[in-house]
């Protein structure tokens, strides 16, 4: 009996049609599940960046207030130009600047559609469209 089941083990060269189904099978669910939460992942880190982009340049706003004691004229350039070289103006946008206000913009360098806004020296860095 062991003899006869030796040979049948060594002339086998391969693997059955069920095992390469059942294989496929796998890495199908596998891959049902790790596409949606790569998207969602890189969704989230698009969000951060952007959020974390505007607030690094907040500083060099408020520090454009102080020498000047308004915010009207300041532009991402002239933020970049005068007070941080890190800010990049394709990043980091000034919407719009007042006297007492402002709103700052950064959108995430890899999507677009990711933004942050900062509607003034008060407001919290959010997803809402400032004016």
């Amino acid at each position: 009996m062991l003899d006869k089941l030796r040979k049948r083990l060594r002339s086998e060269k391969g693997f059955t049609l069920i095992e390469l189904l059942v294989v496929m099978i796998i890495l199908a669910i596998l891959t049902a599940i790790a596409i949606p939460s790569y998207l969602s992942f890189r969704d989230r880190a698009n969000k951060s960046a952007a959020a974390a982009d505007l607030r690094a340049a907040i500083p060099s706003v408020e520090a454009f207030f102080a020498d000047n004691g308004f915010y009207t004229g300041m532009t991402a350039a002239s933020l970049a130009a005068s007070y941080d070289q890190s800010i990049n103006p394709s990043i980091i946008t000034v919407v719009s600047a007042g006297a007492s206000t402002y709103c700052v913009k950064a959108t995430a360098p890899g999507d677009a559609t990711k933004v942050a806004y900062k509607a003034g020296p008060s407001a919290q860095i959010g997803t809402t469209v400032c004016t």
